[in-house]
């Protein structure tokens, strides 16, 4: 957990992945933050901010989109401002969905796909996917509101054989 001093402020996480092989269709990967109220933690997302969209009050933001890699670092990126968020939201989790256009991708069949999650220059998450290489999406981080009202940070690494839409409904769901 993090949350040291008044908790998280502003939070970036980063995407990267190569474009698919010649004669291949591009392969799009995209970042999904799911936010959910404070009586309800764990039910239904009060919104989903993806690449077509942001928050209501502008405090999730996609800074970065691409929709075919690039191979040049990191190439999406998501903005999220908990420290102007509203008490109305206790809850935000942040995953990455796999679309699959051109037939069945996992993240095992991701070319140097990897997620940074960072406040300012302190890094929080770095992973590259493999412990769910054989998933189609993969929450990747869930971010709490303690009882003081400080946001705190904890990797939530889960895989889900699920499309970008399916998982959007699934991914704050309870660990079974």
């Amino acid at each position: 957990m993090s949350g040291v001093g008044e908790g998280l402020g502003k939070v970036e996480v980063r995407l990267r992945w190569d474009p698919s092989p010649y004669g291949e269709p591009p392969r799009h990967l995209d970042i999904i933050a799911a936010t959910y109220s404070v009586d309800a933690p764990h039910g239904r997302p009060v919104y989903v901010v993806h690449y077509e969209s942001r928050s209501p009050d502008g405090t999730i933001n996609m800074d970065r989109h691409s929709e075919t890699g690039m191979g040049l670092g990191f190439v999406e990126v998501m903005r999220l401002e908990f420290d102007r968020l509203s008490s109305a939201y206790g809850r935000v989790v942040v995953g990455v969905a796999i679309h699959q256009d051109g037939g069945p991708r996992t993240f095992g069949d991701m070319s140097n796909a990897g997620v940074l999650v960072v406040e300012g220059y302190r890094r929080l998450l770095a992973d590259d996917f493999a412990q769910v290489a054989d998933a189609t999406a993969a929450t990747v981080a869930e971010f709490t509101r303690d009882a003081s009202g400080a946001w705190e940070f904890r990797e939530m690494v889960r895989g889900f054989d699920s499309d970008p839409v399916l998982f959007t409904s699934e991914m704050g769901s309870v660990p079974q």
